[in-house]
């Protein structure tokens, strides 16, 4: 009864952050670009997503301690990790910067799995394959629901109405966690496939650096933001024209 009374306790504090973040972007949404703001509404449950599909593919391949853990849910509560999902971002759109966050790590067990090496790069992947199949969702959906090619290409997504308006952004959203997560960088997805191929007399000197990388990632987000432009554009791109055929 005490450790529900104190889960409960944990949710309604959750609960509260949640709605006084929102409440203060509302207030500032003077200061805020809409685009940031339809960004960051859509982002939590693209990352959501992208997290469960790491446990579900896991648990096909045998490994069953995402389920175990609870973490094959769709409920937001089980997922969101409070700085990485909701201050991080919040804190980003009302300063003006692109917006960025993480959920909580979906656990996995590589030895588990039925065949570590090549289905724990599967597993790796299926965040951002997850992604991809989602901005195609959004890009099909949108071609469908647009009055015509022309209303996006000359008009922009600012004229439509808001619901299309969160599906587009939706798309963008996704197609940025598919590309971001790909950088072969550690912590990220990306980086499973130069594990995959690093000869094993690497491994000890890999390990030592691995440890290093994130806070390079947190530069480039923050400080070189142009550097993952060049990344993040050609997708974007590519993305958009599928939209407008």
């Amino acid at each position: 009864m005490a450790t529900s009374s104190r889960r409960l306790r944990g949710y309604q504090g959750l609960v509260i952050i949640l709605a006084a973040l929102l409440a203060y972007i509302l207030l500032r949404g003077h200061l805020v670009k809409p685009t940031s703001m339809l960004l960051f509404a859509v982002l939590v449950p693209s990352i959501i997503l992208h997290e469960v599909s790491h446990g579900a593919v896991a648990w096909a391949f045998g490994d069953d301690t995402a389920k175990r853990a609870g973490r094959l849910t769709l409920n937001p509560i089980s997922h969101i990790d409070i700085f990485g999902s909701l201050i991080l971002p919040a804190i980003l759109v009302l300063g003006g910067f692109p917006a960025f966050g993480y959920a909580k790590p979906v656990p996995v067990n590589v030895a588990r799995l039925r065949h570590p090496r090549n289905e724990g790069l599967i597993v790796s992947l299926a965040g951002p394959a997850t992604n991809v199949v989602l901005a195609g969702i959004a890009a099909g959906a949108l071609r469908a629901v647009l009055p015509s090619v022309g209303y996006l290409a000359f008009a922009g997504p600012s004229s439509m109405p808001i619901g299309v308006q969160l599906l587009f952004y939706f798309g963008v959203a996704n197609v940025l966690l598919a590309v971001f997560n790909l950088i072969p960088l550690p912590p990220l997805d990306g980086s499973a496939v130069v594990e995959r191929l690093l000869p094993r007399s690497w491994w000890p000197g890999y390990l030592r650096i691995r440890m290093y990388t994130l806070p390079l990632i947190f530069l480039l987000v923050f400080l070189v933001p142009s550097a993952l432009g060049h990344v993040f554009d050609p997708a974007l791109n590519l993305w958009f024209r599928l939209v407008v055929g």
